[in-house]
């Protein structure tokens, strides 16, 4: 079967490497639009994970391999769904077993190592890389869901020498899982990532561990951060193996920012040590300004997260009714709990959603009820 526009209205056969919250989410939209598309996981371990086992009862996977010579050979699309690292190390493997009308593609966050390893092994042909810019704090298939890929930004770097009819069908069906596919190339695409979510993620991490090691034996530190600092850390809570790999791979492009993120709290640090009222005012002045001037309708790197923040009074059954009223117009809430530390944050409960139309449904139903609601 090529590759071709239509093909992508037919049947196709999907293999994936690395079957978690990413390649659980890309396969159940697959699903989504068409149920035909057969689905196989490769698994190395040999005995199949409850995971595993649970996306085949789903009916997401059709079959599970535990060689990629079984199903990879006879696959138009193949995802590469493992830590950065362990894709590249897939690449040698694969190059014998592919057809030459397969695409290869990946969903890692870095993509100058891994284009390069593509360019070694002369597969540039085939080859066109991929990074969802979504994702959660929780992992794994049992946590995946096809609307994760919704909204989305999807960048897409083909190599020079990757057909053009293969780089519109791979773009086609990334618009047809309701991301928003943009193409660029590897470097440009790991100086983007290096600056809007490696560094940040490297900060956040940094700065959990500062309150970590500054706390007392009483821990009044962590009882306090909750509210505006978890809010602000939550990045950090993703997987250390994850990061690892994106720290290795994109070495070279977050040392360089991150250099220029130190330079510049040296400059705050030398500000307050001189109480330079005026540096210190445009630094939050500029921030702000900036950050107001932001897009908020697409997912962007860092996980979009849908809350809203109501006044309540404090009584008894107060936070129930406010549950069972949004349950019974079908809103769906993905948390919800009281803010004590609201030094940051208007509003005494925070109730998070799954997705911008229940966050929507959930304010005007409140506003019509007289709730208080403060929207981030």
């Amino acid at each position: 079967m090529s590759t071709t526009e239509s093909d992508f209205k037919d049947n196709l056969t999907i293999g994936f490497i690395g079957f978690g919250l990413i390649g659980g989410s890309i396969a159940r939209a697959l699903k989504k639009i068409n149920k035909n598309y057969y689905l196989l996981t490769f698994d190395y371990h040999q005995q199949p994970s409850s995971d595993l086992k649970a996306a085949l009862s789903d009916g997401i996977l059709d079959s599970i391999t535990f060689s990629l010579k079984e199903g990879f050979p006879d696959c138009d699309i193949i995802f590469l769904c493992a830590p950065v690292l362990s894709n590249i190390n897939y690449l040698k493997q694969l190059k014998p077993l592919m057809k030459s009308t397969c695409i290869l593609t990946d969903v890692g966050s870095v993509k100058g190592n891994i284009h390069t390893a593509v360019e070694e092994l002369e597969i540039e042909e085939q080859f066109i890389g991929g990074h969802p810019m979504t994702g959660s704090e929780k992992t794994g298939y049992l946590n995946s869901y096809a609307m994760l890929l919704e909204n989305s930004y999807y960048i897409l770097t083909p190599t020079s020498k990757t057909p053009e009819k293969m780089v519109n069908a791979l773009y086609q069906l990334v618009e047809k899982m309701g991301s928003l596919p943009i193409l660029l190339n590897a470097k440009e695409h790991d100086e983007i990532t290096a600056a809007i979510s490696h560094v940040p993620h490297i900060i956040a991490a940094q700065l959990v561990n500062l309150i970590r090691d500054s706390d007392d034996n009483a821990e009044k530190m962590r009882a306090l951060a909750a509210g505006g600092f978890k809010d602000i850390t939550r990045i950090a809570s993703s997987s250390p193996i994850m990061w690892q790999n994106i720290c290795l791979t994109n070495a070279d492009g977050i040392k360089r920012l991150l250099d220029r993120y130190i330079q510049s709290l040296k400059y705050v640090s030398d500000a307050l040590a001189g109480k330079d009222s005026d540096y210190l005012y445009q630094i939050f002045d500029t921030a702000g300004e900036y950050r107001s001037s932001i897009p908020n309708k697409s997912n962007g790197l860092i996980i979009k997260v849908f809350e809203i923040f109501l006044d309540i009074i404090d009584e008894a059954g107060a936070i129930a009714t406010i549950a069972t009223m949004l349950a019974g117009n079908q809103i769906s809430i993905k948390n919800i709990g009281i803010i004590h530390n609201r030094e940051f944050e208007e509003g005494v409960l925070r109730i998070e959603f799954y997705d911008e139309q229940a966050e929507g449904n959930a304010v005007t139903l409140l506003k019509e009820y007289n709730y208080r609601v403060y929207e981030r």
